[in-house]
């Protein structure tokens, strides 16, 4: 069973919360985030990427880096930039893209039901981008972005957010990038009550995205409850920071590959080989998505063309199955040579965000050819959790990103 608490958020005052939400702090290079806290000295980027305080000389990674991400925090609720909640209250966050919504409760989610495998992984971590994470959620002692969590929807949480939503929200703005983002606050204890009555019942929690986040806030708590003489279980270091959202209203975007070259075969010899392997129509000039599951789009020497995968290659395993797998396993690995898509060099991944045309591009760049690819769907995502898993590298790519800066979460 699912423990989800409502929590006493830090948060924005009602001015300037759409100056201070920011996108996730690992979607942005160094370059690129010191640009954007330049553009917006006031983006919550320079608390989560805290060296574009500093001059190039100074290392991402360098104790007084993370030091400053706590002065200007906790600086910046000392002036009332931000506000301390006194009363524990959920929060509904919705986020439309594209006329699309999708609704989610930020909360904060148990860390002994991640270890307890009550909240699911897809993706394996690595250590050392873990680390950067620990130390930032440690000396800023907070944590500053959710994590994105799904679950199969509930019809009592449902009625509880079409309710609120009825009310003025707290947060209104788009962003930048046209994303509309509103936020409403969940006080009333009845409500309250419900909603983590609700997620007592849900016997699966899901990570969406945010692997690193949630391993990086998980070990924190680790390390304060071995730290502590007198440990109740209570402390606000046992939960992480979280927005879940039901699983109907989730899209996964496709995520795209583009290789580097042919592995020594002209265009005509590797034509030939994908056509043993799949069944293959050349289609025009013009960008094509595939349409369904079970199909990709190959780009090659300016023509696109539909790639069938063969009904014996077809398989019901839940990672196996995965169009992704079945193109690694049949083309890249035996084909190009790709064996390690996570290390190799010569391929690289394009988010559906970027739109299909960006595959062109980069094959007329510095790429031979380009693979569109249907997207996973959430019900794949859970089945490849459920059975103890993991996905492939840049499987799911999810839009529209959480902001960060809209709730924190202090230990």
């Amino acid at each position: 069973m699912a423990v989800i608490k409502p929590f006493c958020a830090i948060r924005p005052n009602r001015e300037k919360a759409e100056k201070i939400a920011a996108l996730p702090y690992d979607v942005y290079n160094r370059r690129e985030a010191k640009e954007a806290v330049r553009a917006n000295p006031e983006s919550f980027l320079k608390i989560d990427r805290a060296e574009t305080q500093f001059g190039d000389q100074v290392d991402t990674y360098a104790p007084e880096v993370y030091q400053k991400a706590h002065d200007i925090l906790w600086n910046m609720v000392e002036d009332g930039s931000f506000v301390k909640e006194t009363e524990r209250c959920y929060y509904i966050y919705e986020l439309t893209m594209n006329a699309r919504v999708q609704t989610g409760i930020a909360a904060c989610a148990s860390i002994d039901d991640y270890e307890q495998g009550v909240i699911k992984k897809h993706e394996n971590t690595r250590a050392e981008k873990e680390q950067d994470r620990i130390r930032h959620v440690d000396i800023c002692n907070a944590q500053t972005g959710p994590i994105f969590l799904a679950y199969r929807s509930n019809p009592t949480i449902n009625a509880v957010v079409d309710v609120v939503k009825q009310k003025e929200a707290l947060y209104d703005f788009t962003a930048d990038d046209d994303v509309r983002h509103r936020v409403w606050t969940i006080s009333d204890r009845e409500q309250v009550c419900a909603i983590e009555t609700a997620f007592a019942s849900i016997r699966e929690i899901y990570i969406a995205d945010g692997h690193h986040r949630a391993a990086s806030a998980v070990r924190v708590g680790q390390m304060r409850r071995e730290a502590s003489s007198n440990y109740t279980g209570k402390e606000e270091f046992n939960y992480f920071l979280s927005v879940l959202f039901p699983d109907e209203q989730l899209m996964i975007m496709d995520y795209n590959r583009v290789v580097k070259d042919l592995n020594g075969m002209t265009e005509t010899e590797f034509l030939n080989q994908v056509s043993v392997i799949f069944e293959v129509e050349r289609l025009n000039d013009h960008p094509i998505r595939p349409g369904r599951k079970g199909e990709f789009s190959m780009y090659l020497k300016g023509a696109w063309y539909r790639c069938k995968i063969r009904p014996e290659d077809i398989s019901n395993d839940p990672v196996e199955g995965l169009d992704v797998s079945v193109l690694q396993k049949r083309l890249l690995s035996p084909v190009l040579g790709i064996d390690d898509p996570k290390t190799d060099g010569r391929i690289d991944f394009v988010g559906g965000i970027r739109g299909i045309e960006e595959l062109e591009r980069r094959c007329n760049a510095d790429c031979a050819v380009a693979f569109a690819m249907y997207p996973t769907s959430i019900q794949e995502l859970f089945a490849v959790a459920d059975a103890g898993r993991l996905m492939p590298p840049k499987s799911t790519w999810f839009e529209p990103k959480l902001r960060s800066g809209i709730f924190i979460h202090a230990l």
